[in-house]
């Protein structure tokens, strides 16, 4: 348990430590973002929140339910594919879109060609940089999380009742509205709840797209005002936000229990509706659109900048980067499973509300966007620091300076803290799946607790340890909003890499290392995407 609790304190500390900055600072900037920063931010936060949700349950929802009720060319295919958007940071994808909408890009130089125009003037074209392209560009690469929640509610639990709705001769139309809808509400809203969480999480998207969130608010008071007071304040509002997100997810699921299935039903063939050749094209075309959008284009984009420089693959700076991403990476999934594995004992041998409690507590990092757990790390690290410098220069005379402030190590540890939740869940399930007497039953036969869990449990628990592993190594390569804050002076990994070379205008110059990120991330999607719906029907 005390091991348990550790790791408990070691995610919430810099959560208490944004807090208490907040309230206990002088205010001096208070009046200022209450006035001229908070309400804009807010508004604009809110409206590209309400967007993206609208345009993620839309795609998300719709796709799902084509590809598990209906029968349609190249169906099979498009079920795993729709997934892949996943495998695109949104700020690379923001960097793409503006790139192909822009005014020298393929659709724009299509239309001036076919309508004879000279300039922009002459004709209107949707502005990509502004809010609601960057809820276009966002719900492009995040739809997916609200499709694998969806169609596998779809695939385990309406298969029965949407049966007989259709026996006694409901539509299809009529099914999906009044039944399918109702069923799969908690997993449509916890797939939306992950969608806004990454959302607020965005700063390398919302910045190109000159959309001026919380999230761009706390680096912006932060960096250009000099305030770390004041992007505290406004990391507790965001705080805020996130907590009411977990409350709406926590709402919708208060009545899950009562649509369980089991799993078996899903090795029952789907009855599925076999459309004539023109509605079954317009079906393969309308979930081909979410795979062109979110991945081929983007991919397209970088692939294209990226091959008139290859010259790069030989810069020593690109190696760099690959080396410091790969290090953080690997760093946080090997801590990650760790630290998974000690919660899951914790709660394995306490079973009561305390192990729940603190394992509850210890993955809340993962609702957290990057923004406030990195304001609140590098507070708690600098306070650290100085405190241990003062002690050692009484004591000793030793003037130690910042040994741990802006440092890889606390990007590893903001990493760890963010994606701790994505280890443990994987472990949990994997656990959920023994025996529940194999702990007597090696006991009996004199094995000890270390030596059942070295011997027997870490072999049986080997597919979901190394499941979480690859899954917190990918999001730790995607990850970019903690890693400026905290990343030493002239550290950079790819995301910091592309983001740079992004913010001084030449996306283009960063595209390898882009597709370096692409490519880390694309086979692990694939495989979890094939896995998660695995059916030999489907």
């Amino acid at each position: 348990m005390v091991p348990a609790a550790a790791v408990t304190v070691a995610v919430v500390l810099p959560i208490v430590t944004l807090f208490l900055v907040a309230v206990t600072g002088s205010g001096a900037d208070w009046s200022h973002l209450a006035a001229n920063v908070l309400p804009k931010a807010t508004v604009t936060t809110m409206a590209l929140l309400t967007m993206v949700a609208l345009l993620s349950a839309t795609t998300g929802v719709a796709t799902a339910w084509f590809v598990n009720s209906h029968d349609f060319p190249l169906r099979r295919t498009l079920s795993w594919m729709l997934v892949l958007p996943l495998a695109i940071p949104p700020y690379l994808a923001a960097y793409a879109m503006g790139e192909f909408l822009h005014f020298t890009g393929p659709i724009q130089s299509a239309v001036r060609m076919i309508g004879g125009f000279q300039s922009a003037r002459d004709y209107w074209f949707p502005e990509i940089r502004s809010t609601p392209g960057a809820a276009f560009v966002l719900s492009s690469v995040l739809y997916p999380y609200v499709y694998l929640t969806t169609r596998i509610v779809f695939l385990m639990q309406g298969r029965n009742i949407a049966d007989v709705a259709r026996t006694l001769g409901s539509p299809p139309l009529k099914v999906f509205a009044t039944i399918l809808l109702p069923v799969a509400r908690p997993a449509i809203i916890a797939g939306l709840v992950l969608v806004l969480m990454e959302t607020l999480n965005d700063i390398g998207a919302v910045e190109y797209l000159g959309v001026r969130t919380l999230t761009f608010s706390v680096y912006s008071t932060w960096l250009n005002r000099g305030s770390l007071e004041g992007a505290a304040q406004i990391a507790c509002v965001m705080l805020v936000l996130v907590m009411a997100l977990i409350w709406v997810e926590q709402w919708a699921r208060r009545r899950q229990r009562y649509h369980e299935a089991r799993a078996t039903q899903m090795r029952r063939r789907i009855p599925r509706t076999r459309l004539p050749g023109a509605c079954g094209l317009v079906l393969s075309l309308a979930c081909i659109i979410p795979v062109l959008i979110g991945f081929v284009i983007p991919v397209w984009v970088l692939a294209g900048y990226a091959a008139h420089r290859l010259g790069q693959l030989s810069d020593p700076q690109l190696y760099s980067a690959l080396l410091n991403s790969l290090t953080v990476a690997c760093a946080t999934a090997f801590l990650t499973i760790i630290l998974a594995l000690v919660l899951a004992n914790a709660l394995r041998h306490n079973h009561g509300s305390r192990a729940e409690i603190l394992t509850r507590f210890a993955v809340v990092g993962y609702a957290l966007p990057g923004t406030i757990l990195g304001i609140g790390l590098l507070i708690m690290l600098a306070r650290f620091d100085n405190i241990l410098s003062s002690v050692l220069t009484e004591m000793f005379g030793i003037r130690t300076g910042l040994l741990f402030t802006g440092t890889a190590a606390a990007v590893v540890y903001a990493c760890t803290a963010r994606f701790l939740a994505v280890a443990d869940s994987s472990i949990q399930s994997g656990l959920h799946k023994l025996p529940p007497d194999i702990d007597p039953a090696a006991r009996l036969l004199g094995h000890s607790s270390s030596d059942t869990a070295r011997h027997i449990l870490l072999p049986l628990l080997k597919p979901a340890i190394i499941t979480a592993g690859v899954i917190v190594f990918v999001d730790t390569i995607k990850e970019l909003s903690a890693t400026i804050l905290l990343r030493p002076f002239g550290y950079n990994t790819l995301a910091t890499l592309v983001y740079e070379n992004a913010s001084r205008g030449a996306v283009e110059d960063g595209a390898v290392a882009a597709l370096f990120i692409v490519a880390a991330a694309v086979f692990p999607v694939i495989l979890l995407s094939r896995a998660l719906m695995h059916d030999r029907d489907i």
